[in-house]
C-alpha cells in the first residue's frame, strides 16, 4: 500500500519539524526518566505511576510515528491570497440547504495537522473538501454523503 501523500502549507511543515525533533530529544528523555522513577516506588504490577507514564510514552511514540510520516510524504502547498478562491488551507463557512444562515459552521480545507482553533477540518480529498475547492463566497455545491446528496452554500471565506 502507498502512504498517502499529506499536502501541507511550508508553515505546518515546519512546526511538524520543531514538534518531531522535540519529542525525540527531550521528551524522550522526560519520559524515560519518569518511567524510571515510578519503578522506583516499587512493584510494578500495582504501581498507578508506572502505568501512567508507559501509556504516555505509547502516545507520545504515537504521535512521532505519525509526525514523521507525515515529513517523508508531504506536498508543500502555497495559498494565493488574493484568488477569492477556496484553496486548501482556507476556511469556509457554510451553510446546509434549508437551513438558517445563523446556523453555518466553518470548515478548514486541509490536513488535520494544520487545523486551526474552533473550527472542524474538511480535508480537500474528502467530498465536501472536494466539493468547495475552486468555489467562492455565494455559490453552492452538492457532494455525496454517506446519507445522500447534500448541498451547501458558501457563506463566508477567511
Amino acid at each position: 500500500m502507498a502512504d498517502e501523500i499529506h499536502r501541507i502549507t511550508k508553515e505546518t511543515l515546519e512546526k511538524l519539524q520543531t514538534e518531531y525533533q522535540h519529542l525525540t530529544t527531550v521528551g524522550r528523555t522526560q519520559i524515560a526518566r519518569v518511567i524510571e522513577a515510578a519503578r522506583l516506588l516499587g512493584d510494578l504490577s500495582e504501581n498507578g505511576d508506572y502505568h501512567a507514564a508507559k501509556d504516555e510514552q505509547g502516545k507520545m511514540e504515537s504521535r512521532i510515528r505519525q509526525i514523521d510520516q507525515v515529513i517523508r510524504n508531504h506536498e508543500i502547498v502555497k495559498r494565493d491570497e488574493h484568488a477569492g478562491k477556496v484553496q486548501h488551507a482556507s476556511i469556509v463557512r457554510v451553510v446546509y440547504d434549508g437551513d438558517p444562515e445563523s446556523d453555518s459552521q466553518e470548515f478548514f480545507i486541509g490536513s488535520i495537522e494544520e487545523k486551526p482553533e474552533g473550527v472542524l477540518v474538511a480535508s480537500p480529498t474528502s467530498p465536501l473538501g472536494e466539493a468547495l475547492l475552486g468555489h467562492r463566497v455565494g455559490e453552492s455545491v452538492e457532494y455525496q454523503a454517506p446519507s445522500g446528496v447534500l448541498k451547501v452554500k458558501i457563506v463566508g471565506q477567511r
